[in-house]
Order: C-alpha cells, then sequence, then structure tokens
C-alpha cells in the first residue's frame, strides 16, 4: 500500500504494516521531541533556580506531550486510533531502550563510582564569591598540585570545566562553567544567580570515553576471570537442562501411566518445589548445606561419613548449586511432560502392544520422538534461562568461594551475569559500572552466538523456512 499525503491526512488509518510502523514512528518522533525539549528547559530551570526539583523534567515532558498530542491528532487524524500505544511506548524506552543505550554507551568510558560525573563531596572547599559574582575565591585547597589539579582540570586553564557550587545548606549543587583560574580564584564564564549565597565548591568526578580500554581489561585477564567463568557458566547451563530433562521425563512417563495407583498424590508431591517461591527453597537448601550445622552433614555424620564442604570448598559448591537448581527445575520438566504425553494417540501404544513391543520399545520407538517437537524449544529456553539465572547463584552462594588465581571479584560459583554484578556493586575499591557494561556486552553476544548455534542443530531454523 502505498501512503501518500492525501491518505496521512484521512481519518482513516493506513492499513497493513506500513501504516503500523508509521504509526510507531510519528508516535516515537512526538515522545523523543517531547523529552529532548523537556530535558532543554530543565537545565535551563535549573540554571535560573538552582534549588528546583529534579522531577521538573518530567512535569515539562508531561506538559509537551499534552500539548502536542492534540496538535498531532490535526496534522494526521487517523493517529488517534493510534493512541492507545503511547504508554507500552514510554515503558518501552524507559525500561528497555534506554538501558540498552545507557550500557553499550557507559561500556566504553570509565563510568564508575569515582568517575560519576557527579559533584565530590568528599573534598568540598570553603570559598566566598566576589560582589560581581563571577570570581569564586576557595579558602584552602584540599589537594596538592594546585587549583587545576583540584578541580581536575582537562587544561590548565580550566576553561570550559565545570565548578560546583554550593550555599549554606550545602543542599541543592549548582554547576557553573569555568573560564579561568589563578591561584585559588576561579572565574566563571557567566554570573552566578543572585538567588544563591556561595559558600562552598567542589569538583566534578567526571567520566569520559576511553574506548576499548574496558574490553582490553577483560580479555587481558582472561585466563584469570573471562574463561574459567564462562567455562563454569556453559557446565552450569548444560547440566542444568540435562539433568532437569532426564528427571523430568522419567518421572513424567512414570506418574502418566493409567495404571499406576495414587498418581495424583505423588503429582501433587513433586510439585512442591516448584509451587514453593524460589527464594524460600534457595535459602533452606542453604541452611541444609552449612557445613557445621546443616541437616545434611548431620545426618551424614550419624552414618560415619565426614562432613561435606558443601558451601566453602570450590568444587562442591558447584555441585551444591547444580543439586539446588535440580530440585527448582525438575518440576516444570515432569509437567510439561505430563502435558505433551497428552497429545500422543494411545492408539500407537495399542498398536505397538499388538505387535509385540515391550514397555521400553514404546518409549524410545514412540514417546521420546513425538516429544522432541514439544521439548526442543523448551530445552533450548531452558538453557538462555539458566546461561543468566543470577538469583540462584546470588541467593546460594553468592559466587563464593574464591578462586586462588582468579580476580577477586570472579568466585568459583559466579556465571558471567554475576559476575558482572560483582564487578559493579561489589567490588572492592569502588563500583566500576563501565566494566561491568563492558561484561554486560561481551555476556550479549555470547548468548547470541550459543542460542545461534542451538537453534540451528535443533533445525529451528529449517522449520520456520517451512
Amino acid at each position: 500500500m502505498t501512503l501518500t499525503a492525501r491518505s496521512l491526512r484521512s481519518t482513516v488509518p493506513p492499513e497493513g504494516t506500513s501504516g503500523f510502523l508509521l504509526a510507531i514512528v510519528i508516535l516515537g518522533v512526538m515522545l523523543a521531541l517531547a523529552v529532548l525539549v523537556g530535558w532543554q528547559l530543565s537545565v535551563l530551570t535549573a540554571g535560573a533556580f538552582p534549588k528546583a526539583p529534579p522531577y521538573m523534567i518530567l512535569v515539562y515532558v508531561l506538559g509537551l506531550l499534552a500539548v502536542m498530542t492534540p496538535f498531532t491528532a490535526r496534522l494526521f487524524p487517523w493517529i488517534s486510533n493510534w493512541y492507545y500505544l503511547l504508554p507500552a511506548l514510554v515503558f518501552l524506552g524507559a525500561f528497555t531502550i534506554l538501558p540498552v543505550v545507557l550500557t553499550v554507551n557507559y561500556a566504553f568510558t570509565n563510568y564508575s563510582a569515582q568517575n560519576s560525573g557527579m559533584p565530590d563531596s568528599g573534598v568540598r572547599a570553603e570559598a566566598t564569591l566576589d560582589s560581581a559574582r563571577r570570581v569564586v575565591t576557595l579558602q584552602e585547597i584540599p589537594e596538592e598540585g594546585g587549583l587545576a589539579s583540584y578541580l581536575k582540570c582537562q587544561a590548565t586553564t580550566c576553561a570550559g570545566d565545570t565548578i560546583v557550587l554550593y550555599d549554606e545548606e550545602a543542599s541543592v549543587p549548582f554547576k557553573a562553567q569555568i573560564a579561568s583560574v589563578a591561584g585559588n580564584a576561579v572565574t566563571l564564564a557567566q554570573p552566578v544567580p543572585a538567588s544563591l549565597p556561595v559558600t562552598q565548591v567542589t569538583r566534578v568526578n567526571r567520566y569520559q570515553y576511553i574506548g576499548l580500554q574496558n574490553f582490553q581489561e577483560i580479555f587481558g585477564k582472561a585466563t584469570e576471570a573471562l574463561w574459567p567463568v564462562f567455562l563454569w557458566t556453559v557446565i552450569f547451563a548444560f547440566s542444568t537442562v540435562v539433568l532437569n530433562a532426564l528427571a523430568g521425563l522419567t518421572l513424567g512417563i512414570l506418574l502418566y501411566n493409567k495404571r499406576l495407583k495414587g498418581r495424583t498424590i505423588y503429582r501433587t508431591l513433586l510439585i512442591l518445589p516448584w509451587a514453593v517461591p524460589s527464594i524460600i527453597s534457595i535459602q533452606m537448601w542453604k541452611a541444609l548445606f552449612d557445613q557445621q550445622y546443616g541437616i545434611v552433614n548431620k545426618t551424614m555424620g550419624l552414618l560415619g561419613i565426614i562432613a561435606i564442604p558443601w558451601l566453602n570448598d570450590p568444587l562442591w559448591a558447584k555441585i551444591a548449586v547444580i543439586l539446588v537448581n535440580l530440585w527448582l527445575g525438575f518440576p516444570y520438566m515432569m509437567t510439561a511432560t505430563i502435558s505433551a504425553l497428552a497429545t500422543i494417540n494411545d492408539d500407537l501404544y495399542e498398536a505397538a502392544s499388538i505387535d509385540g513391543a515391550s514397555r521400553w520399545q514404546q518409549i524410545t520407538s514412540i514417546t521420546l520422538p513425538l516429544l522432541r517437537s514439544s521439548f526442543t524449544p523448551i530445552l533450548l529456553s531452558t538453557f538462555a534461562f539458566n546461561f543468566n539465572n543470577f538469583g540462584i547463584i546470588y541467593l546460594l552462594t553468592q559466587g563464593k568461594p574464591p578462586v586462588e588465581g582468579q580476580v577477586s571479584t570472579a568466585g568459583a560459583t559466579d556465571i558471567l551475569l554475576s559476575w558482572g554484578y560483582n564487578t559493579a556493586f561489589a567490588s572492592s575499591g569502588g563500583q566500576n559500572f563501565a566494566l561491568a557494561s563492558a561484561i554486560a556486552l561481551i555476556i550479549f553476544f555470547l548468548t547470541l552466538a550459543i542460542s545461534v548455534v542451538n537453534f540451528k542443530a535443533a533445525g529451528v531454523f529449517e522449520e520456520a523456512r517451512k
């Protein structure tokens, strides 16, 4: 369908895929303009009124949308039929597109707790402002190296850099552009608003683009973190899929037997691990696996078996993670098996029995081949889920125990995602968000590559072409 200027102004919505995409583009442009203009207005407001609340950008954006919505409807009368998509686009942009864009951006910077682009409250200095409200004089520079070093200026004159000003309450920071520095005096590019009585100043811990340095650091220490963590992530995801599938298939086939007495009771009991919230189950297993006080080791002690360091030894900690994940995952596989078995015609089994096929032959020749099409997407999705199964690692072991020869943020049970989390929020010496973003990008490409290989091996692409 060809979209002409006349059809765009029609009250009848354009049909087909082109009409839908056009509506998305128009609504997206409207939202983008509202956000950009609202952001600029909030910056101007903060410059004129330093104590203006940060949420003013939301007020401006909502106000602009209220004005732009009827204006857009006059230009394109049919677009009003698509306004129901606005909330979805807002949430998609705020919680999906924006985090992805920021992650990619931060991966090529030195963004961290020390380089956050925020005022450094730890090195505030007392200061006074001259009558012209353009020259700020520091009473004392908190660090050696002069004013340019203290302000972390990119040039010795500090021209174009930023200084942060505070009033007596030091509640709302006001960022001002520097024209030059001399001794303890800072000359500003513009006078400070009269509503701000300056009593303190500080610097901005700015972050900057550093290219591929984060990726070079990761791959430079690959043998100490990346490859061991990646190998364990693959082993963890693959072993979980295999064990859960075997357990689920076995129990599902056994419980589907209509001649089994009490099978409803067995199903109910075996589905309880799935019904109980995983957080509760994992914490329960963490207590059971305690080396000194856990019931598992207490019971083994009664049998004369020495206590096993379930969560303190690298190998046993990995085994514990796999066992707990088996406990959490097999009910899902069992339920999927029972549901899939219900779609198989009983006449096939009757014909096989007449031909003299044993129960095992029926399973291998009828049940398993017919379950393949149902289980292939389940197994692939389970592998992808466990490849990034942060919850069980964090709740059960926090990635511990540490391993000699590996970096401090990569423990024995850390998968790639938990390693990125430790790097971003639990690393010693500060939170390195930039390095964690680079790890997240690596995880994305590794997950994408593994998924493509899995889909190709399972013949998903061939099925889609049919």
